[in-house]
């Protein structure tokens, strides 16, 4: 019975040391990728995280699989906010904390938009997800253009263009939550209805999958891909 309960205590253990291991190389690769961009070198993340480069291989196979587990909560957070935008009677209210959330994980983990990318390559499961989020969050600007609060030539590719704004600023500015939380009042003010005083010009083409493309990671990975 010793040797058992000593056997079951060492499993414990190296499980305990397993979890740990894995959440300081998640914490160390999140950091490498904001300073660096997601293509910075695995051997980068290693050092970072204080392991060996063949361990940080052994749990991560791929870079594409080190980056969806490191941002895989900034996606939960996202992809909840926007059904909880979805389920709020009031629309505005939705779609501005919507925005906001979206915000604050892009100031908060400087790495994840160009993450976003990355975690959506083509011919996969993710993009049904992705083109499900699209389809949602179209749904969600319908509903507070219907209920008179949302300006009715707000498109969603408005959405991207603000988003691609704020991660322009929160990557100059990391440590400027101030001007952070300014630029996403000013842009929730002028997407109201009764902000719109003059036609805008037409809408952009861009789409959620197109926004981290403003990062030269995202952008090289994508050309790989093509």
């Amino acid at each position: 019975m010793l040797e058992v309960s000593s056997q079951i205590g060492g499993q414990d253990s190296l499980r305990t040391d397993a979890r740990r291991n894995r959440e300081r190389v998640l914490v160390a690769a999140r950091a490498v990728f904001a300073e660096r961009g997601i293509d910075a070198p695995m051997a980068a993340v290693a050092r970072r995280a204080g392991v060996g480069v063949a361990t940080l291989y052994r749990r991560f196979p791929t870079r594409d699989a080190l980056v969806r587990a490191a941002f895989a909560r900034q996606r939960e957070i996202c992809a909840q906010a926007l059904s909880e935008a979805l389920a709020d009677p009031d629309p505005w209210r939705g779609f501005q904390r919507l925005v906001v959330t979206a915000c604050e994980v892009q100031r908060e983990e400087r790495g994840f938009s160009a993450a976003f990318a990355a975690a959506f390559p083509d011919g996969t499961e993710d993009v049904q997800s992705l083109d499900q989020a699209e389809r949602d969050l179209m749904a969600l600007v319908r509903r507070a253009q219907a209920a008179g609060a949302l300006r009715a030539d707000f498109r969603p590719s408005d959405l991207a263009v603000a988003l691609l704004a704020h991660c322009g600023l929160v990557t100059t500015l990391p440590k400027d939550g101030a001007a952070s939380r300014r630029l996403v009042a000013y842009l929730l003010q002028s997407f109201r209805a009764d902000a719109a005083h003059e036609p805008l010009p037409p809408p952009s083409g861009l789409s959620l999958r197109s926004l981290p493309l403003a990062t030269d990671g995202a952008q090289g990975r994508r050309s790989s891909r093509a």
